[in-house]
């Protein structure tokens, strides 16, 4: 797969909704036509793999979603109060965390900013208004750790998703 597929998977993946190839290819910093084809091969290279995931194109645009095979799994692995898109800006934060919320937004766009009041509603991420009061800072809670059984990260695990953009 190219260097541009892969980002365009990799866009696809952050932003967790359907985009327009025009929207594809102002994030992917190339021209429309590069973005359709890179979106092709990407299509292409989903087609032939056996995987969970698949490209497929929407009346809204483009996204990266689980095949309908898998959607079973949604109901018994997800907790039913938080859907895909608020689980992703959750992974986020868990990640990146403690992360401004300016950050998260221009990581995950702007449905973060839905996804953030229901998340602290669920006692999952904790906010606390920076000291220059024009953003928020957003980390994890104990709730959160304790639910997702998750107490540490795995340290190198840590330290690769430090040295990502």
């Amino acid at each position: 797969m190219s260097r541009l597929a892969s980002k365009i998977e990799a866009i696809l993946y952050l932003k967790a909704q359907p985009l327009t190839v025009a929207e594809i290819a102002e994030f992917a910093a190339c021209d429309r036509e590069t973005a359709e084809e890179g979106l092709i091969e990407l299509m292409a290279d989903y087609a032939h793999r056996d995987s969970a995931l698949e490209v497929v194109e929407t009346p809204n645009g483009y996204t990266l979603q689980l095949r309908e095979m898998f959607h079973h799994l949604v109901q018994t692995l997800v907790p039913a109060d938080l859907g895909l898109g608020a689980l992703r800006t959750l992974a986020a934060i868990a990640l990146k965390g403690p992360i401004s919320q300016t950050e998260l937004v221009e990581l995950r766009g702007s449905g973060a900013y839905q996804h953030v009041p229901e998340l602290v509603e669920l006692g999952f991420v904790r906010k606390r208004r920076q000291s220059d009061g024009r953003s928020y800072w957003l980390q994890v809670t104990d709730k959160f750790h304790q639910y997702f059984q998750m107490h540490q990260l795995p340290q190198e695990f840590e330290q690769h998703i430090k040295s990502k953009p």
